[in-house]
């Protein structure tokens, strides 16, 4: 995997590049890890990951825009301080349960891939959606108790 390319779907049959990684800018477990992924947050914006495609060494994300991102009151920006993951609930406004610091983007992936996910100090929930948050520099993992319809 040479490329991971954001494109935004206008939904006229115009495709616009968004975001575009190298294999020298984010190993490929980054890459894996973001394709994982159902939302991404970039430049305040919202959008929902509506295709996963390859073409040749580019990995393909195909975006829709959703609308602008409204941040939480406890937002917190992690750039340069590692990898991180937020467990959040989304049918509490956002509320956070657990953010936890990982070493790997190796890491991240065996959590993107879970239906349910051991969530510190709160146990197993189930996974409703995910996202990478451009802006802030984390992923998101929105959950609710097994029991939560």
């Amino acid at each position: 995997m040479d490329r991971l390319t954001y494109y935004v779907d206008h939904g006229d049959g115009r495709y616009e590049p968004l975001l575009a990684y190298r294999g020298h800018d984010a190993g490929i477990d980054e890459m894996y890890a973001r394709q994982l992924c159902t939302y991404l947050i970039a430049g305040s914006a919202q959008y929902e990951l509506i295709s996963n495609e390859m073409s040749d060494g580019e990995e393909i994300l195909l975006v829709r825009p959703t609308g602008s991102n409204e941040p939480y009151e406890n937002e917190v920006n992690y750039r340069g301080r590692g990898i991180h993951v937020e467990f959040r609930k989304p049918n509490e406004r956002g509320r956070l349960l657990a953010a936890m610091p990982y070493r790997t983007h190796y890491e991240v992936i065996r959590l993107l891939l879970k239906d349910i996910v051991q969530v510190p100090e709160h146990g197993s929930m189930l996974t409703t959606s995910t996202e990478v948050d451009e802006d802030r520099g984390c992923y998101v993992i929105y959950v609710r108790r097994m029991d939560e319809a």
